[in-house]
């Protein structure tokens, strides 16, 4: 998934990315959320700044993953763009300065990244058990992935202690 990810042309991540951003962002559980947790995105993800975006100028509190351990991983809260710099592995984070940490039980949505993800819900991550140890705090927040298409398949192999998703939202379909 993640080689297929890559092989995007720069034009069809855009595109694809601005389609699933839209109807996100049409989602009752993001316009009724006061506090929402997003990934910084890597080059191949779906791109999520326009999200970041409509966060700020909704006066929406927006929060991103900070890694405090194996496995482990809170809510800082995103001020701004200008909060933001590269952090360890090249991802950004918030400026030390500037770092708020937001409980898990006020977050209201939470977008997931993945490697795939399946029509029952399941999530393939990406190896480091951080959205499987955090979402289950975040007992409040619906859980939405954004994911290409492509994606979405028959089955991913699953664990017991693998967390589901609530919605899965692609450039082509939404799946409730």
């Amino acid at each position: 998934m993640r080689t297929w990810r890559k092989s995007l042309t720069e034009i069809e991540r855009e595109n694809f990315s601005n389609a699933i951003v839209k109807k996100f962002l049409a989602q009752d559980a993001y316009k009724n959320s006061q506090v929402i947790m997003a990934y910084v995105s890597m080059a191949e993800e779906v791109q999520l700044q326009k999200i970041f975006v409509d966060a700020f100028n909704s006066k929406k509190i927006l929060a991103i993953p900070f890694i405090v351990g194996k496995g482990e991983m809170l809510a800082v809260e995103v001020p701004n763009f200008d909060a933001l710099e590269v952090g360890d592995f090249g991802i950004l984070t918030v400026r030390k300065d500037l770092r708020k940490f937001i409980d898990a039980e006020k977050i209201n949505c939470v977008i997931v990244p993945g490697a795939a993800f399946d029509l029952n819900f399941n999530r393939l991550g990406l190896g480091g058990g951080y959205y499987d140890k955090f979402l289950p705090r975040a007992v409040n927040a619906k859980k939405i992935a954004l994911a290409y298409d492509f994606q979405i398949v028959d089955a991913v192999p699953t664990e017991p202690h693998d967390f589901k998703v609530d919605m899965i939202i692609t450039e082509k379909r939404i799946i409730k």
